[in-house]
């Protein structure tokens, strides 16, 4: 179900087919270079490249706007428009920006006297669709590649975050993609496919790779073509989507606003010159299905009152029973959106400690602690852990799923949580209340979450399948002392570690700064 969590580090690796390893090593050796300009540098063969012409390249437009309530909107009907850029390497900046696509519409419908307009949003993955060539135009499947093969991330991700390769990316950016991404800034947000002269109100950046050269392009269009290093009128936003680290180039001294998620991140963007007053810090956007539950979303809540409001919102027996599952300790293992990350040989060796636990209880009535396991779109690692490949025992109970939409609810049903390291399952693992074992990170990119999770007090880092069947055997077979059970304390860890209101504090602002754009718009 999260693509962002389609990788995992090397004491962990599921071994790919051969003809998937065969064709991904034939690809790293070609493509060393290219590579090395996913992680913000460039290619020699670049330099002798020329660009595209509209006519050379495949126009794009009928696959990139994303469907929202506010498409139909009527000829003549007011309407501020938002462009938000992204590209889809891990599941967790397309997932953000839908997040507040669908925030404008609550608070449109929930606060029309504060939100009177409508607000479209026009998300885009700027690369995929507008980059001119490779590598521009294949960093999502590059990504996949250095996901599964960490040690080209971490080599990638390290020159790219030093001086010379950020001077690199923004060099070659600039030389090869100014004008496909210049096309792209300027399209109607509203009906992609017409080249009206409309532009969006606002632009807002979800990736790290969509703040320079972006600030350059409305320079530019802001100017007529004078300038590229000043002059912009149109609001520029980035909302970062990492959590407890994040690559410099998230960070840019140009922004109007800079929202960010953590204490960590704020001292990282002060760091790359972005100012105190530029810095908003709420949380990370998340879907729907994770903000607070019931709410008056016209109202912010007090701190002090927050994870004891959020203990309540949710009955763990009714939403068990919903999903099918018994009302027993519940293990949940997901494997991302490919259901990679080790997630057979995880699930196997939690089900054995789970059994041997049942065991020592002594207790045959039935099922003493169930485990459900989500593979994502990993049709061979469901049919492995499904009877009769694997026959588990009548001490436990097991649920293995595929693909599912309802994550939140099986959040909400579970007592432990095994992930990796991404940071919006973290931040929806921490509003559900579920204490956390980290079984893999993205060098670099992810490594900060592991203590984030751990100096907020609800999970732990465990790099071996050994290791993560004995925590979870541990958490469940802990006994109470005053201050409850490891799971009980780790829980309110989370709560109060949580913010479930984030997405809607960050629409709210960038709501009020799409509407004070329209009113100096109407005084040209």
């Amino acid at each position: 179900y999260y693509p962002n969590l389609a990788s995992h580090t090397p004491n962990q690796q599921s071994s790919p087919t051969q003809n998937h390893r065969s064709t991904a090593m034939k690809l790293v050796k070609s493509t060393t270079a290219g590579l090395l300009s996913l992680g913000f540098a460039a290619t020699n063969t670049l330099a002798f490249q020329p660009a595209l012409t509209n006519l050379q390249r495949q126009t794009p437009h009928t696959t990139l706007s994303i469907p929202t309530s506010l498409d139909a909107v009527k000829d003549g009907q007011e309407v501020a428009t938002i462009q938000i850029l992204m590209s889809d390497t891990g599941g967790g900046h397309r997932a953000s920006a839908n997040a507040l696509r669908d925030a404008f519409n609550v608070l449109h419908e929930t606060e029309p006297n504060r939100f009177p307009l409508p607000i479209h949003c026009d998300i885009v993955d700027i690369y995929t669709d507008y980059g001119p060539f490779f590598p521009y135009n294949q960093y999502v499947p590059l990504y996949k590649i250095m996901a599964e093969y960490t040690f080209l991330w971490k080599w990638t991700y390290e020159i790219g975050a030093t001086p010379i390769g950020m001077w690199l990316n923004d060099f070659f950016s600039e030389l090869w993609c100014f004008d496909p991404f210049k096309e792209c800034m300027s399209r109607d947000p509203l009906n992609p496919e017409k080249q009206s002269g409309e532009r969006a109100d606002l632009v807002v950046s979800v990736h790290p790779l969509c703040q320079a050269l972006p600030l350059k392009i409305l320079n530019s269009l802001d100017t007529n073509g004078a300038s590229r290093k000043e002059g912009r009128t149109t609001p520029f936003v980035t909302v970062v989507t990492d959590l407890g680290g994040a690559h410099p180039t998230w960070f840019n001294a140009g922004v109007d606003k800079c929202f960010v998620p953590s204490t960590v991140l704020r001292e990282a963007a002060m760091r790359r010159g972005v100012k105190d007053e530029q810095i908003v810090q709420y949380g990370l956007p998340i879907r729907r299905g994770f903000w607070r539950f019931g709410a008056d979303y016209s109202q912010s809540p007090t701190v002090e009152n927050e994870a004891e409001e959020m203990k309540g919102v949710h009955h763990k027996p009714t939403i068990r029973d919903q999903l099918g599952l018994l009302d027993i300790p519940t293990v949940l293992i997901v494997g991302g959106g490919d259901g990679m990350g080790g997630i057979v040989s995880q699930a196997k060796a939690v089900g054995e400690k789970l059994q041997a636990l049942a065991s020592k209880r002594g207790d045959k009535d039935g099922p003493v602690s169930q485990m459900v396991v989500v593979c994502g779109n990993n049709k061979a690692a469901q049919m492995s852990l499904s009877p009769p490949e694997t026959k588990w025992g009548s001490d436990i109970a097991v649920n293995v799923q595929g693909f599912v939409n309802n994550m939140d609810e099986y959040m909400r049903a579970s007592d432990i949580l095994v992930t990796k390291a991404g940071p919006g399952t973290i931040a929806e693992a921490s509003i559900c209340g579920l204490p956390c074992i980290l079984s893999s990170f993205l060098p670099g990119q992810e490594e900060g979450n592991v203590p984030y999770v751990e100096e907020n007090g609800f999970g732990c880092y465990r790099g071996s399948v050994e290791g993560i069947a004995e925590t979870v055997e541990s958490w469940l077979g802990s006994a109470k002392d005053i201050d409850g059970s490891v799971l009980e304390q780790m829980r309110d860890c989370a709560l109060r570690a949580a913010r479930p209101d984030a997405t809607l504090d960050i629409a709210r602002d960038l709501a009020d700064m799409v509407y004070k754009r329209r009113e100096e718009l109407k005084k040209l």
